[in-house]
């Protein structure tokens, strides 16, 4: 089902374990129950790393479930076929360090690269804030 991106980020707000919602995407995903509650989400933008992001790529740069069952691995192939739909050529998303992928594998996507952990973006130069998800290993991801 569409779901705006209010709507879906104020549900990476409730349920996402460690992560904020993205300041952007292109479009969002849902999956809901037979009464119509809402139960997982998953936002698709532009690939974070900028040396991915060549006009026919997109990142799933998040997804989370109340809880449901199956629905990530619902919500990444729907991220799939409408990104397709809309004429990308690509899409990838990443997992921590600690995360089984399940839903990636159940939806047919398979992993294409191992990330190290990265030691920050906070430079002299430009300073940021540490959001908690540097010094953590990575993999990439890509649909089928």
């Amino acid at each position: 089902m569409p779901v705006r991106s209010r709507e879906a980020k104020d549900f990476v707000r409730v349920w996402h374990r460690h992560h904020p919602p993205p300041p952007g995407q292109i479009f969002a995903v849902g999956a809901a129950d037979p009464t119509g509650t809402l139960r997982a989400v998953a936002i698709v933008g532009r690939p974070v790393a900028r040396h991915l992001d060549d006009g026919s790529t997109l990142e799933v740069t998040r997804t989370t479930s109340d809880g449901a069952r199956n629905a990530n691995s619902m919500l990444y192939g729907a991220a799939w076929r409408a990104a397709k739909a809309l004429g990308y050529r690509r899409l990838i998303t990443y997992t921590q360090d600690g995360e089984s992928g399940a839903s990636l594998r159940g939806a047919g996507w398979r992993v294409i690269a191992s990330r190290p952990p990265r030691a920050g973006w906070h430079t002299a130069s430009r300073p940021r804030a540490d959001r908690g998800t540097d010094r953590i290993a990575r993999l990439l991801w890509q649909a089928p």
